[in-house]
């Protein structure tokens, strides 16, 4: 928090609560959350990730994505512990494993996770990827899970334009509340098709990776000049201009992941970032827009 109060505290959070994202439902969320893959998995690092998402919560990103994949539950738990006294600050998301998803099994899944966070509901319960599950037997246990107040929202993850197009078309689909894919200003397939088609239909995107997935990837943001002459400008760094250009639009929702107290104050500044149109087209440039169907990039 020290650190933080230096840098303006108030500034940063006052921004935040301005910068949203609006569901379909009208609830609106930061256009900042805070990831959580891979976190939860060293009981050593416990204390300092549990510090990390309070810290983030204190900063104003309140969207907390998680799932019982990671860590097989235990990054829940290390939610749980996060939260703890807070839960009506929070809009937590966690997601169902694909083969949890079909009728038999995904109330027990979602209860589970319920425990592991120890609350009584979740804001959004997403399936994390498509698995040999029918979507029409997924809908109807989310639906299932809404009615009986567990879930107040449900979406999907990982899915790409025709997933999302069969989605639509079966029963009850059109009660999904968003997709989670990754998305960055280096890996931007979506750029030519699917976010178009989630803005037509009013359906924002829940950016995973914002701040790229890969190391070389990453390697090519920080050195880009093109990147380095805006961040330079802005006064901040390349990574937060990267991210700061995955919220440029009132549609996408990015959930970076940190743990460093420097690295989670840089992520929330990123939300005070406004790109001028010659900075926007200087930034594809750099890093183009497809031109052309691009598989959905999953990790």
């Amino acid at each position: 928090m020290a650190y933080f109060e230096k840098q303006g505290l108030e500034v940063i959070r006052n921004r935040l609560e301005n910068r949203t994202v609006t569901l379909a439902d009208g609830t609106a969320v930061p256009c900042l959350g805070q990831g959580t893959w891979y976190m939860g998995e060293n009981i050593k690092a416990r204390d300092s990730e549990v510090r990390a998402l309070q810290s983030g919560i204190d900063l104003g990103m309140k969207l907390i994505d998680t799932a019982e994949m990671y860590g097989e539950g235990d990054s829940e738990l290390m939610v749980g512990e996060a939260i703890k006294g807070r839960r009506n600050d929070v809009f937590l998301v966690s997601k169902v494993y694909p083969h949890h998803a079909g009728l038999d099994m995904i109330s027990k899944a979602c209860e589970n996770s319920l425990k592991r966070l120890k609350t009584d509901h979740l804001d959004l319960y997403l399936l994390h990827w498509r698995g040999r599950i029918p979507l029409a037997e997924t809908i109807d246990g989310m639906e299932k899970l809404r009615k009986e107040g567990k879930i107040l929202r449900w979406g999907v993850s990982n899915f790409d334009t025709d997933d999302m197009e069969e989605l639509w078309n079966t029963e009850n689909g059109k009660n999904c509340t968003v997709n989670q894919v990754l998305y960055n200003l280096g890996s931007r397939g979506i750029d030519f098709d699917l976010l178009p088609w989630q803005k037509a239909h009013n359906m924002p995107i829940m950016a995973y990776s914002p701040l790229a997935h890969r190391d070389s990837l990453r390697t090519q943001l920080q050195s880009s000049p093109i990147v380095n002459e805006i961040a330079e400008d802005h006064r901040v760094k390349a990574l937060q201009i990267a991210l700061a250009w995955t919220i440029r639009t009132d549609q996408v929702i990015a959930i970076p992941k940190a743990v460093q107290e420097q690295h989670i104050f840089e992520n929330a500044q990123a939300a005070t970032i406004h790109f001028t149109q010659d900075e926007l087209e200087r930034l594809d440039e750099a890093f183009p827009r497809p031109q052309k169907k691009i598989p959905l990039d999953i990790i």
